[in-house]
């Protein structure tokens, strides 16, 4: 929630020693991993959706069984009188730190995050916007959490808050008030033996379709926000198109309500409506971003509105291929890298594929799709190696799964049954093809590999001079062959020299494939870096390994134990800083890939 300054103390003081008393009896198995896996932050679930063991925002909030241990807790979560969303208890290793972001999120427009420190020091720092504070333990704080922030224990002792959400009374605010105008005025909360007390848990869910109310709420207070980073006409120019588009989408939203409200003969509509916001918000979208944290306007976007303005039945989409007969091939949460060209990604999947759990293709699967004629670039709507749901028809997704059923390998090359392993994919182009393959696969799982774009933007340049990665030869718009994946936009291309193309290669592709999973539940992808595999490959594996859900089985165990061999595709021996052959030129497009880069090293 944004807040006209970074940090509110409230009036009010816990009782620390029973705090830290309570905290203590929670067994080890009660501490989750961050769900983006940040080293060092783990938490204990006290508020979640049906009181499980998940991170989720949108559903029925019930008590979990760790806050039903936490009498005192639950005591002074009941104190407050508000309702409350996701709460935990978060904690920081020694030495750790939570990395520098901003809360952009729908669950966060119209909530705050109450902080309680239980264990702390005061060398402990909370950063928001350009102010920073110690909490000390058994205080009462809320923040800007719209603004860029982030967290440093560098002590030798953990951390621990109780952490929780809402979006606060008139009663809570008049408190939050309190504190600002009389910060000497602070009144203790006890803990009462004697009172079992329930905090007051959300219930309601997103809606099927978001009402236009909210739609232009939301839009209208991103509308208000975005401005170019650069000042020039030609942005001035698509800033004003970039508003148009949120105009537009606000205005066309309440035609569609109007004419359906919420029933289910309209949510193919609002569905296209949605996804050309989407493609227009991409395109204009660079260069573009909030005036207060200066995230990307389109990330924003996405993230605020986008992902939820819709929230239907997973089986309503048309293509989901379900297995609805016995005779319906079926795969087991299909895993797909995806990953700019030249940034590893063979190198990963061919250590992945070592697993007896997995199985694949043989390869890389450019027939999938190639062989499908409508799918080809310059066919119909396909103008680049980029597809969305809408090309999924029904009938090319049964032919996608059957393609896959007759191919299916082990790591011995022997043919397997369809749902006798997990099958792992890995095809450069398909990178640009993430909703499309969501929508075949709705239960599908996407490992991210990204690479510093110093050394992957040289791989590219040595990729194009070698000749060897030529995937078309006769584009109408480009002179000369193209080579590596197709993006969106390629024509823009022809002519510019071959290190402008390069950092643009890496550039479209790591921000696309970055927009399409974030539109996705954070639970279904996970984002590795390339060098954190090449310098510490069995880390790496052993934390793919538990987002998959897959043992380190022996066949991997063979693989980690030696140094990784290169990989299938290597073209020249890998060395240290390898990319200074090409700096001068890497250097002179380096800032073209500048804001891509700031969101990877973000995640």
């Amino acid at each position: 929630m944004r807040l006209p300054k970074p940090f509110y103390r409230l009036p009010l003081r816990f009782d620390v020693a029973r705090l830290r008393e309570e905290v203590a009896s929670l067994d080890a198995a009660a501490w989750a991993k961050h769900p983006n896996d940040i080293r060092g932050n783990t938490s204990a679930r006290l508020i979640s959706v049906d009181g499980g063991e998940n991170d989720d925002v949108n559903g029925v909030m019930r008590i979990t069984p760790h806050l039903q241990q936490l009498q005192y807790v639950r005591q002074i979560l009941a104190s407050f009188g508000v309702v409350w969303s996701r709460s935990r208890l978060l904690r920081l290793a020694p030495g750790a730190t939570v990395p520098e972001h901003a809360d952009i999120n729908y669950h966060w427009f119209n909530r705050v995050r109450l902080h309680i420190p239980i264990v702390t020091r005061p060398e402990v720092r909370f950063y928001c916007g350009d102010q920073s504070v110690h909490m000390a333990a058994g205080e009462a704080w809320v923040f800007d959490n719209w603004r860029l922030h982030r967290v440093e224990n560098f002590t030798p002792d953990e951390r621990i808050h109780l952490v929780a959400d809402t979006s606060g009374s008139a009663a809570f605010w008049q408190l939050v008030a309190q504190g600002e105008a009389d910060p000497q005025g602070v009144r203790d909360v006890p803990f009462m033996p004697d009172r079992d007390l329930a905090p007051l848990t959300e219930r309601t869910q997103l809606a099927s379709v978001m009402p236009p109310a909210e739609v232009d709420l939301l839009v209208m207070n991103l509308r208000e926000e975005v401005i170019a980073l650069q000042d020039s006409p030609q942005t001035r120019m698509q800033l004003a198109r970039y508003r148009g588009v949120l105009d537009s989408l606000c205005r066309d939203w309440r035609q569609l309500y109007a004419l359906y409200g919420s029933e289910s003969a309209g949510w193919g509509e609002f569905t296209k409506l949605r996804d050309a916001a989407r493609a227009a918000s991409r395109s204009l979208g660079e260069g573009l971003a909030m005036r207060t944290n200066r995230v990307d306007a389109h990330t924003v976007l996405e993230a605020r509105v986008l992902r939820t303005m819709l929230s239907l039945p997973r089986d309503s989409s048309p293509a989901v291929v379900r297995g609805r007969d016995s005779q319906s091939p079926r795969l087991r949460a299909p895993v797909f890298i995806v990953a700019a060209p030249r940034s590893g990604s063979t190198l990963l999947f061919e250590t992945l594929a070592a697993s007896s759990q997995l199985c694949t293709v043989g390869g890389e699967a450019h027939w999938l799709v190639e062989t499908i004629p409508e799918l080809t670039p310059g066919a119909g709507t396909v103008d680049s190696n980029r597809l969305t749901a809408e090309h999924a028809t029904p009938a090319i997704a049964q032919r996608i799964v059957r393609q896959i059923a007759e191919q299916l390998r082990d790591a011995h090359g022997k043919p397997v049954a369809l749902d006798a392993a997990t099958f792992l994919e890995k095809t450069p182009k398909n990178t640009l093809r993430v909703p499309f393959f969501d929508r075949i696969f709705p239960d599908a799982r996407f490992i991210f590999l990204w690479r510093d774009p110093r050394e992957n933007i040289a791989s590219i340049i040595e990729a194009w001079r070698s000749g060897a990665w030529k995937t078309y030869n006769n584009l109408d718009g480009f002179a000369g062959p193209w080579s590596l994946l197709l993006p969106p936009g390629w024509r823009e291309m022809n002519g510019k020299p071959l290190e402008e193309i390069a950092a643009w290669q890496w550039q479209r592709t790591n921000g696309m494939v970055l927009d399409d999973l974030q539109a996705l539940p954070a639970q279904r992808w996970m984002a590795v870096n390339y060098g954190d595999l090449v310098r510490a490959p069995r880390d790496t594996v052993q934390q793919l390994c538990r987002f998959l859900n897959l043992e380190m089985d022996a066949s991997l165990e063979q693989r980690l134990r030696s140094p990784l061999p290169h990989s299938r595709y290597t073209l020249t021996a890998p060395q240290l800083d390898k990319w200074r052959a090409h700096e001068s030129r890497i250097m002179q497009v380096l800032p073209s890939v500048e804001p891509v880069w700031q969101r990877l090293q973000r995640l």
